[in-house]
């Protein structure tokens, strides 16, 4: 007999979501996002320089971001996730200290690190503690509440940031967001962790609807449709090394795992760059610097409604999943090329899509992971996304440089056209061969 463990009280999985939930707010209560490219032109720097920083900053992400979820795999999740607004909060200030290129680019470097320490093991503590709590089957609602709170935070941001700098200037701006970040910190000390794997399995319908609902092809034999449970080949206690060396194969050699690493490296990565040349978009269309943050606001409306809508995505099939996909290109595009501020209703639109499409990929990549390495993989999603974005960053400063940025906009997202008509070309071929299979058995046993 299956042993199946008993259902968790429910003051356990609120005390997991609520503290979630109270990290990512504050943790992007931070009054510098809506200012900060404002504030790098103000000081002299052009499109092309503030590219490079992002470059720098993804870069930065890059290097930190497998070794740091490998480390998250060995050592305490909930340790990384304190340091992490520790680190953020030194490249702040260090910012405001001293306005330079040298120091804005030491910035983005300590905010990749930061960055990278929250990747993978933020997602892999959640789907653990979930799995531990018996519901893992809740874990899409939960990540999506959790961006829906983080973008909480950046709107009450977006409506401190005028004031804050209208009053104390960038010195306060500043210091408003170090705070913020030290408060995350101290949140992070109450979020739960217990690394001893689930004994119950994961109910079936719930992990197959979390694998199947960012349109996937037809199953395949390497691709089931159930999820095994949270630990079901337990590595034992593996070194950093031999963690790092687990996560990467599984990646290589399992299939279905590698198309979830990818899906979300494509979907998180484009529109991840693109919300960085937002205050550049809403400055070409007329408006004063202190009215950029209200513009943002529309769009950080549009993010907190697609993380809010994660339960109704799920039951998206591959159609819908690649419609969905087509309205963020469609909406991006269009919302850019209005060159008024009203494109901003479209490019809120397309947000919320994509954050939407976003939150359903990572779901199914952490169904579909095994083993112990679950923030390594993760953490290997996350730099195949840093690398994607820093292709974008320095394709969009390039058309933006030659053609302005509203062009620059529309280009680059005609790459979430192209991922809906793979979907949709691999659905098309896994159906057609599905249906071949079937006749040659009908002829076979005529």
């Amino acid at each position: 007999m299956i042993p199946i463990s008993s259902r968790v009280p429910d003051p356990a999985a609120r005390r997991l979501t609520a503290t979630l939930y109270g990290y990512a707010f504050l943790s992007d209560l931070v009054l510098l996002y809506p200012l900060y490219v404002v504030f790098f032109a103000g000081t002299g720097l052009s499109v092309g320089q503030i590219a490079s920083l992002f470059v720098i900053w993804s870069a930065a992400g890059i290097l930190f971001e497998v070794p740091s979820g490998a480390w998250a795999d060995v050592v305490s999740r909930r340790l990384l996730l304190c340091l992490a607004p520790l680190v953020t909060a030194a490249g702040f200030a260090l910012w405001v200290l001293v306005p330079s290129y040298p120091a804005f680019a030491v910035g983005f470097l300590l905010w990749g690190a930061g960055g990278a320490l929250v990747s993978g093991a933020l997602e892999a503590l959640v789907w653990t503690e979930l799995d531990r709590l018996g519901v893992v089957g809740r874990y899409a609602r939960v990540l999506g509440r959790a961006r829906t709170a983080g973008v909480l935070g950046v709107v009450l941001s977006g409506v401190l940031a005028g004031p804050v700098l209208a009053a104390g200037g960038y010195p306060a701006v500043g210091a408003a967001s170090v705070l913020a970040c030290l408060l995350a910190s101290i949140v992070a000390t109450r979020l739960p962790e217990h690394r001893t794997p689930a004994v119950a399995p994961v109910p079936v319908a719930e992990s197959a609807m979390a694998a199947r609902s960012v349109g996937a092809a037809p199953s395949r034999p390497d691709d089931p449709d159930t999820v095994p449970p949270a630990n079901p080949h337990d590595d034992g206690d593996l070194g950093w090394w031999d963690t790092l060396r687990a996560g990467v194969e599984q990646v290589r050699t399992r299939p279905p795992v590698r198309a979830a690493v990818l899906l979300v490296a494509v979907v998180a990565a484009d529109w991840g760059a693109l919300d960085e040349y937002t205050p550049l978009l809403a400055l070409d269309t007329g408006v004063g610097a202190q009215a950029v943050p209200l513009l943002l606001l529309l769009l950080w409306a549009g993010v907190t409604v697609g993380g809010l809508l994660a339960p109704a995505g799920e039951r998206l099939g591959s159609r819908g999943y690649a419609a969905l996909l087509g309205l963020v290109g469609v909406a991006l595009a269009g919302g850019a090329l209005l060159r008024h501020p009203a494109g901003f209703v479209l490019l809120a639109v397309a947000f919320g899509a994509a954050q939407l499409a976003t939150v359903l990929a990572d779901a199914r990549l952490q169904a579909r992971i095994i083993g112990t390495s679950r923030a390594t993989v993760t953490s290997l999603a996350g730099m195949a996304t840093d690398v994607l974005i820093i292709v974008t960053y320095a394709g969009y400063g390039l058309l933006a440089t030659a053609a302005g940025n509203a062009v620059a906009f529309a280009l680059a997202a005609g790459a979430y056209l192209v991922v809906a008509l793979v979907l949709l070309t691999r659905r098309r071929r896994g159906a057609a061969v599905a249906t071949g299979n079937t006749a040659s058995v009908v002829r076979g046993s005529g």
